[in-house]
């Protein structure tokens, strides 16, 4: 067996690291905001510090855009305290310094705004069932759950825990989630510690277990707990907004698999989490297990996920953090190859944690993850389970060159089948008609407006849009110009093939009729054919984008 994950590795290693760009695929990175460890690190205590804690957060969504991530997972229930102004618990020190303080203004309102700004999703990233240390339940007093609803709350580890064998827990849990999901335009809810904490065997609940029990079995009993929890959640939230998606970061290892074990350590026995049963079950849409591990601690769980993903997505949590060498000392090359593997085994994307790791370029990450990995855009995919129903296409293109060089692109608007606003992506080519299908021409995504103008340096001579609905179903393109009906030149005198001017880093194609190529050739403006046989042939330019022009017929 040992073999066997050697010669896979061998066999990751050896994949060129320039591969396909997916046009699907989820690439999210975790934003802590506990102790403010990755935003915010200024405090907002007047108007100066909100503005510079805004520009901080705006400054790192610039970078994640410009490295084409698509998802944020931002922690927006800390421990028992809350981001956002609300009615059932408080603000962390975070923010301002001090618990309990109003930051002036509401950083989850803010931090979903700048985030659709950029064509990105906000997923609320909510701690569950820990309430909190010693130190932070003191800190919170009143406000504290623990002093609100002791009767839920247990000790545990120097900590406190809400008690998932109480029927209050997911009554508890719920009121946030509701207040979230019908206060704020979320694009998803991802719950962390949705499981018993460590050393679960000592927790303290065998009063609920004989009180709520009925004769089960106190492991599967625990198990249960947790499902239920999961399952109260997903529906409260798929009534009130079913195109919010749900999701959860397990222990990276589901349990024992037949390739290798967990070593004592797995989401189903240890911390009783049934994650692969709540996809199979349909009660959450995507998994993001905390997979920070390597070698073949990694692999075999990594296959094991996917084996067992029922149709839903799972995104590996992939553990940047130790990077460092303060950590681990990880090579980067460690990261690389579990990311080229998440790719070719299928797996929904990638999931960094933490950030401050990837926008610190730690041993090179942000850098490999964008000129390596991320080089075009991607789109999160398609929620079929719940809504498979595009819009319709968007209809009335319209091209206007203005006077300034620029041009204006716009398009009436889409109609979805549920009567939801709809965005807008943009394509752009070389070549027409423009390839929707491939993530190298995806140039804007997410627009919600239907007119965009655009410098003359920007995209390429062609463009298209489609149209997408909260669910991820895009409608079939529009063009919104053509290619200019015109003659198509023969390029040929006799046995000499005369080039127009072109950018010397280009190569040459000469096709036959059945689009097979016949030569490939750096540019020159003029080519002998004596060698070439007498037929019709197509002549191409290709550029460094591996982007094909038609230039004109050969006739010989």
């Amino acid at each position: 067996m040992r073999i066997f994950f050697i010669i896979l590795l061998s066999l990751i290693l050896g994949f060129t690291k320039m591969e396909a760009q997916p046009k699907h695929e989820i690439r999210a990175t975790w934003i802590t905001t506990l102790g403010g460890m990755d935003w915010p690190r200024q405090k907002a205590t007047n108007a100066a510090g909100i503005r510079r804690q805004k520009q901080e957060l705006c400054t790192i969504l610039d970078k994640l855009k410009e490295a084409n991530f698509n998802t944020v997972l931002l922690q927006t229930r800390l421990r028992g305290d809350l981001i956002y102004p609300s009615h059932i618990e408080t603000f962390p020190e975070a923010f301002t310094g001090r618990t309990g303080r109003n930051p002036g203004y509401d950083p989850l309102a803010f931090t979903i705004e700048e985030c659709h700004k950029r064509g990105m999703e906000l997923h609320a990233w909510i701690v569950t069932i820990p309430a909190g240390n010693n130190r932070q339940v003191k800190l919170l007093g009143k406000h504290s759950v623990v002093r609100k609803y002791r009767h839920l709350c247990k000790p545990h580890n120097g900590g406190w825990y809400l008690d998932p064998g109480h029927p209050g827990t997911a009554d508890y849990l719920s009121s946030i989630v509701r207040e979230i999901v019908t206060r704020y335009d979320v694009d998803g809810i991802h719950f962390d510690y949705i499981r018993y904490p460590e050393n679960a065997r000592r927790f303290p609940d065998k009063d609920t277990h004989r009180k709520y029990g009925k004769g089960k079995d106190l492991r599967q009993w625990r198990r249960d707990n947790i499902t239920a929890i999961v399952r109260r959640l997903y529906t409260d939230i798929k009534t009130l907004k079913p195109w919010v998606k749900v999701s959860s970061s397990p222990v990276g290892k589901y349990r024992d698999t037949r390739r290798y074990s967990s070593v004592g350590w797995n989401a189903y026995e240890t911390v009783f989490q049934d994650a692969q049963g709540w996809l199979k079950e349909g009660i959450h849409d995507a998994l993001f297990p905390m997979m920070y591990f390597k070698d073949n601690h990694f692999y075999p769980f990594a296959l094991d996920w996917k084996e067992n993903d029922h149709g839903r997505w799972v995104v590996p949590g992939l553990g940047i953090y130790f990077l460092s060498p303060r950590e681990r000392d990880w090579p980067l090359d460690e990261v690389s190859r579990q990311m080229h593997f998440t790719r070719q085994t299928g797996l929904a994307g990638h999931a960094f944690f933490r950030n401050q790791f990837l926008l610190d370029n730690v041993k090179g990450v942000f850098d490999e993850v964008k000129q390596e990995f991320y080089t075009a855009p991607a789109l999160t995919p398609p929620m079929t389970w719940q809504d498979s129903i595009a819009p319709t296409p968007p209809t009335s293109p319209k091209y206007e060159s203005l006077a300034d060089g620029s041009i204006r692109l716009s398009w009436t608007t889409s109609k979805d089948n549920h009567d939801m606003p709809v965005v807008y992506h943009l394509y752009t080519s070389n070549t027409y008609p423009v390839d929707t299908d491939d993530a190298n021409h995806l140039f804007m995504t997410s627009l919600t407006n239907t007119e965009v103008t655009l410098s003359k340096e920007q995209g390429q001579p062609y463009f298209a849009v489609t149209a997408s609905d909260r669910f991820g179903n895009e409608s079939t393109p529009l063009a919104l110009n053509h290619a200019p009906q015109m003659e198509i030149p023969v390029l040929n005198k006799g046995s000499k093939l005369k080039l127009p001017e072109l950018t010397k880093n280009s190569s040459i194609l000469i096709c036959n009729s059945m689009g097979e190529t016949v030569s490939q050739t750096n540019y020159q403006k003029e080519i002998s054919l004596t060698w070439l046989s007498e037929g019709f042939y197509l002549v191409y330019a290709l550029d460094k984008n591996g982007e094909k022009t038609l230039l004109g017929t050969i006739l010989k």
